[in-house]
């Protein structure tokens, strides 16, 4: 039997442990919380997720819904457990954070070829491994990888939204509805008017936050970090202008009151975090404020007034490497072909994509795959990691990844379903 060592239980180790499992490799699974903790991580569960619940839309005209398809398709472990521990989001694939994050630890330990190692790994040595560290990879290992690959590293901070308690938010001043009622009415939606939205605004312009300074340490001081855009912290967008969150995480359009018949000026939406409802995510307000004026800030939202924050938003460093620099076309390190790189870390962004990065490494590796489908956005993704780009950055699903259809009108929702009838056709028969 073969064997490989796997470094790191995040959704990219967990599903490339489960997809060699299921080929035959004998595998050890290194993961060194609860012993050594993140900036980020609550638990020593595997598979955690930290900044949201939601593994974004399952419809497949959307991009994301469009890769989980094809995901489906090559028969993806964790997708499968995602859908048993589903919490109500529209038509989103959002679960019940503690739930799907026990269900894939015990899956794990319950697979007879998998051996869980709980330590940290310092050092690489010649055993064929998958490196699955995420964004928050170990300051020890990342000396020892910078060994490997030189200079080729980059990095950049990220923030995580706050969580409240339900019983908190006064319902007199939320609505339930989904955008353009697409889907069940899973999210609570916090009005705002003129007035409340630039106070609002105002506030968070003039909140005192967390300096990246305060998360360096010995080993990356002297870095130049900078926010990835699409984690951007929600005061760092208002300073961008008054109506930036009107027309982007805040936007009201789709959204009417069902009461008045009107659309707010601004909304705040709110979706579940478990299957009780008991707790709520704070949509797009990832934030690096202090936690007394996240509290005071937040409150200033009035179906929020009263909120009890159960976690607030934060901000920790995450990594990635230039993947396309360093690594082969299998993604194998150049300089140390027996190490595979798998998830966040490797360039990809999203929780959706790092399954779909841990499972793609996998099945390189034990089926020797040929390169996917161009048209489908799991031949893109693996495209945009090998493809040497002078400015390379993560990348999540987008159709802007897809070759074009050419179509004599315009009619973005009509080309998007073509680009996905397109895409599973190539799968399926690429699959056969």
């Amino acid at each position: 039997m073969p064997s490989i060592k796997i470094i790191g239980a995040g959704l990219a180790g967990c599903e490339a442990a489960l997809q060699l499992a299921k080929a035959g490799y004998d595998i050890s699974l290194y993961e060194m919380r609860p012993q050594t903790k993140t900036p980020a991580h609550h638990t020593g569960l595997f598979a955690e997720l930290v900044c949201s619940n939601s593994l974004k839309s399952s419809i497949i005209s959307t991009a994301s819904g469009l890769l989980k398809a094809e995901m489906e398709l090559l028969d993806c472990q964790l997708l499968k457990i995602a859908k048993d521990c589903a919490v109500p989001a529209g038509n989103a694939l959002a679960v019940d954070r503690l739930l799907f994050a026990q269900k894939v630890t015990d899956t794990i330990h319950t697979t007879p070829n998998i051996k869980v190692i709980n330590q940290e790994v310092t050092s690489f040595d010649d055993q064929p491994t998958i490196l699955a560290t995420g964004p928050l990879t170990s300051n020890k290992l990342t000396e020892s990888l910078i060994k490997i690959i030189g200079k080729e590293y980059l990095y950049f901070f990220d923030a995580i939204a706050p969580i409240i308690s339900a019983e908190s938010i006064d319902r007199e001043k939320v609505f339930e509805k989904a955008r353009y009622d697409k889907g069940d009415a899973d999210y609570l939606n916090c009005f705002l008017d003129k007035e409340e939205y630039q106070i609002f605004v105002e506030a968070l312009k003039a909140g005192e936050k967390y300096q990246a300074k305060e998360f360096e340490n010995e080993f990356f001081q002297g870095i130049d970090f900078s926010f990835y855009e699409n984690c951007m912290p929600i005061e760092e967008l208002a300073k961008r202008g008054l109506d930036t969150l009107r027309f982007g995480v805040m936007k009201p359009v789709g959204l009417e009151n069902p009461t008045s018949g009107k659309r707010p000026y601004a909304v705040i939406q709110l979706r579940a975090e478990n299957c009780d409802k008991t707790s709520y995510n704070l949509v797009g307000c990832q934030t690096m404020l202090k936690q007394s004026h996240q509290k005071a800030i937040f409150s200033l939202i009035p179906a929020l007034k009263n909120a009890d924050f159960l976690r607030y938003g934060s901000i920790h460093r995450n990594t990635y490497l230039n993947t396309p620099e360093i690594a082969s076309g299998d993604l194998s390190l150049k300089n140390a072909p027996n190490i595979y790189l798998a998830g966040q870390i490797a360039g990809v962004e999203g929780y959706t994509e790092s399954i779909f990065s841990g499972m793609l490494t996998a099945l390189i590796i034990s089926q020797k795959i040929t390169p996917l489908p161009s048209e489908t956005i799991s031949g893109q993704l693996l495209r945009h990691l090998t493809t040497e780009n002078a400015h390379f950055t993560p990348m999540n699903a987008n159709f802007g990844l897809l070759p074009d259809i050419i179509m004599e009108r315009k009619n973005k929702p009509l080309k998007k379903a073509m680009l996905s009838e397109r895409s599973l056709k190539a799968m399926r028969e690429w699959v056969k």
